[in-house]
């Protein structure tokens, strides 16, 4: 199997956080810095720690280095996923997320995006079957795709081509997969969903899996706001 692991899946939020980027963002420029910024600014802090409370890093991204030594590529956003898909064509997709990535609400539905990649791959054949694992955090969120999978799944129904979603499963119960079982991962930083106190633990992750850059994430450790 491929596996993918969005960063979002452990550089998570609270409950009732009401400015955290799960309640909707886009993904632009602005969303990847300037909004945490804000959300600085607005707690009366000058750094990035301020924001620990409201958005911390859930534990459980330490497992993943028993993945060290395969083949591993790192991506900015999962928008960049269609050309590691078609590296590793026709394969089953783990990928731990807290979105569903089959498909986006708004816009160009047939353009890849970070919300759509995952249902035009299966789509296209170039995923098999998917697994979307959402974080065990999001059970005690509601707002969270992950909390309630039935309404998840009602809600994703009617934008997914017929045959799409028979092909889909929507999980929070799975462990990580024993490495002989995996062909190679994608770990991809969405960095307007995550955290950029975090980006010191994934930056420090992609090295260690050795991952080669398929679009170079950002390095935010500064606040410099």
């Amino acid at each position: 199997m491929l596996l993918s692991i969005d960063w979002d899946a452990y550089s998570g939020t609270r409950e009732l956080i009401f400015d955290a980027p799960i309640w909707g963002t886009r993904d632009l420029e602005h969303d990847r810095l300037a909004a945490w910024r804000e959300r600085v600014r607005k707690r009366g802090g000058q750094d990035w720690n301020v924001l620990a409370a409201d958005f911390p890093l859930f534990s459980g991204w330490q497992a993943l280095a028993q993945y060290v030594g395969m083949p591993a590529f790192v991506a900015l956003s999962h928008a960049d996923a269609w050309g590691w898909l078609e590296r590793f064509p026709g394969r089953d997709v783990l990928n731990i997320d807290s979105h569903h990535d089959l498909a986006s609400f708004s816009g160009d539905a047939l353009r890849v995006r970070p919300g759509n990649w995952a249902g035009l791959g299966l789509r296209a054949g170039l995923i098999q079957r998917y697994t979307c694992l959402y974080p065990e955090w999001h059970a005690d969120l509601p707002v969270a795709e992950g909390f309630d999978l039935g309404r998840t799944r009602a809600e994703v129904l009617p934008l997914l081509a017929p045959g799409v979603l028979e092909r889909v499963t929507l999980t929070r119960a799975l462990p990580l997969p024993p490495p002989g079982q995996v062909e190679t991962l994608l770990l991809v930083q969405s960095p307007a969903w995550t955290n950029p106190a975090h980006d010191k633990e994934f930056l420090a992750l992609a090295q260690q899996l050795n991952c080669e850059t398929l679009t170079s994430p950002l390095s935010r450790l500064r606040f410099d706001g």
